[in-house]
């Protein structure tokens, strides 16, 4: 048997690697093809050294020329990476913040909230410096979530300048606007209104130096999520979602907003929370409530990084309402599994910053009712 190189160029035409809008040999990742018999090589070029596209791409080749070609062609896949230089932020960055995350869902009730906290608690036991932006305006939890709804933050002076302190607790620095409301009463405001508190919250607080911001962004793909980008150069975004249909159809919106071709934030992955339930009295046992690995499987169709899974713990709820994140916990099994998240998201940033462009800040102009989002 003699494999024809241009069939097997036709057969690579119908791959497309995560984040090419093209196929890999339109788009030049296929640097050489060369037969001998019923071998081939394979020369593939990417623009990124994450081992999940790696290895995606090297299974994709493999199964496209068995599948379209010859199901006995022996295979080799060279894999050359050629990073792209990284250029200057462009937008208003924050002197101090290195990482600049943001934690998003399409739906509420998800447990975004939760999540963010549980990671800035265990990236600081990590021994990161951290800091949380409530961003949620119109449902702020973080000062519930860290025990300091009584808490106000104070002025300082820094330059010359007065700015906010953020307040403290578990070694995280935060700002809310629900530092600056009663707990009874309800933010009405319209979209400038919440964007300029947005803004006073990042560029007039001393946040000092931090390794990672975290922003725990409201539900959904709206106004406040665009006056955020458009603020903040951000290094890129965590989607939480549950693992019913529902919430995933939002969860897939939420990673399709950060995409967006004139956006352009890099999704780090996705976690799945409330992913099983396990009895006290039944350790080893899995109840899929709301379904099984609906998150994963969305993450691994939309070709992004699959974070973690949370199951279903009263503990991590009650630690919710009392102020105290459940993975400050010690030797437990809520510890580990956020642990295990977090370690892979410190992973990706890794990743992100060794092998793309700083993101840049969005410049969004309104016309004829519509939202025009372009870069600056």
């Amino acid at each position: 048997m003699k494999l024809d190189r241009k069939e097997i160029l036709k057969a690579l035409e119908t791959i497309t690697i995560a984040g090419e809008g093209k196929n890999m040999v339109e788009s030049g990742a296929v640097a050489n093809v060369i037969t001998f018999g019923d071998e081939v090589v394979v020369d593939l070029v990417l623009h990124t050294p994450a081992m999940h596209i790696k290895k995606r791409a090297e299974d994709d080749i493999k199964k496209t020329i068995h599948d379209l070609v010859s199901p006995e062609a022996k295979i080799k896949v060279n894999v050359k990476v050629e990073v792209p230089e990284k250029a200057e932020i462009k937008g208003r960055a924050i002197p101090g913040i290195k990482n600049i995350i943001a934690v998003a869902s399409g739906k509420g009730g998800v447990g975004k909230s939760t999540v963010t906290a549980n990671l800035a608690v265990t990236l600081a036991k990590m021994g990161f410096k951290v800091g949380v932006l409530d961003a949620d305006i119109y449902g702020p939890s973080m000062p519930i979530m860290f025990d300091v709804e009584n808490e106000k933050p104070v002025s300082v002076t820094v330059d010359g300048k007065s700015k906010m302190k953020p307040v403290e607790s578990y070694e995280i620095k935060m700002l809310s606007i629900g530092f600056f409301t009663a707990p009874s009463q309800a933010v009405i405001w319209r979209g400038p209104m919440a964007a300029k508190a947005l803004n006073q919250m990042i560029f007039d607080a001393d946040w000092g130096e931090l390794d990672f911001m975290l922003l725990d962004l409201p539900p959904g793909t709206g106004d406040i999520h665009l006056s955020i980008m458009q603020s903040l150069p951000i290094t890129g975004a965590v989607v939480v979602s549950t693992p019913q249909a529902v919430a995933l159809a939002d969860a897939k919106k939420g990673v399709a907003m950060f995409m967006q071709d004139n956006i352009n934030v890099p999704v780090l992955g996705i976690v799945e929370n409330m992913a099983y339930f396990t009895p006290e009295e039944l350790p080893d046992n899995k109840y899929y409530i709301f379904g099984q690995a609906g998150a994963k499987n969305l993450a691994e169709d939309l070709n992004v990084p699959f974070l973690g899974e949370v199951p279903i713990v009263q503990s991590i709820r009650e630690a919710g309402d009392y102020g105290r994140p459940a993975a400050l916990q010690t030797a437990s099994p809520i510890e580990t599994v956020f642990e295990e998240i977090t370690r892979n998201v410190v992973q990706e940033t890794v990743n992100r910053n060794e092998s793309l462009p700083a993101t840049e800040a969005i410049k969004i102009t309104t016309m004829a009712g519509c939202s025009a989002v372009k870069k600056n």
